[in-house]
């Protein structure tokens, strides 16, 4: 949704062409999620079948220039007044991995953590000398800093997790919590409402 949101937000500012909003949205975002020029054209087809933009005449170089509705306007004012939900749905691979190698008999936790954190660390030295060399003095070095600045805050919140992790599996030794096979044999089919509101 961000792309989507975040290009309409772009063509609210004036008309622009494919090549025009991608370029647009790197200088905002500093180029750290870099689109493609396919994803753009998908993106603002969509966007024409849902009445938010209009598809206006070609240039003289062959641009297509793209041009925001009254729909579309009032679509990035709800965008812009609203707070992001963040989805318990999104799955987490680092948390994945670790809750597995936590109770999977014969694993190494403790390894899994270590390298990791290694890992986290490097990532988070690149992220400050990137934070570092920039200047926010622009307004699209603002817009970058404002973003890298998130990725080290993410960073860091991830070093924390990893110790508390290796915290609470220092209070379970020898894999206490391992798990094997289970005997049962689960229903097909999704499970129900009742099933997932009990893991919740």
């Amino acid at each position: 949704m961000s792309v989507r949101q975040s290009l309409l937000a772009i063509l609210a500012q004036g008309p622009c062409y494919g090549y025009q909003l991608r370029h647009e949205f790197d200088r905002r975002t500093g180029s750290v999620w870099p689109l493609n020029v396919g994803q753009i054209y998908n993106t603002l087809e969509r966007l024409e079948r849902d009445g938010l933009v209009e598809r206006g005449a070609a240039d003289l170089q062959g641009h297509v220039y793209w041009e925001i509705t009254d729909a579309g306007s009032f679509e990035v004012d709800r965008w812009l007044a609203s707070p992001v939900a963040r989805s318990q749905a999104i799955r987490d691979e680092l948390a994945i991995k670790l809750a597995v190698a936590a109770t999977l008999p014969g694993a190494d936790a403790t390894r899994v953590i270590e390298t990791q954190r290694a890992a986290s660390e490097e990532h988070l030295g690149e992220l400050t000398t990137a934070r570092e060399s920039r200047e926010d003095d622009s307004p699209q070095g603002l817009a970058r800093s404002l973003v890298v600045d998130s990725m080290i805050f993410t960073a860091e919140a991830e070093l924390r997790w990893l110790d508390h992790v290796q915290t609470r599996l220092a209070q379970h030794p020898q894999h206490a919590l391992a798990l094997e096979l289970t005997t049962e044999r689960p229903k097909r089919g999704r499970p129900s409402r009742t099933e997932l509101a009990a893991l919740a």
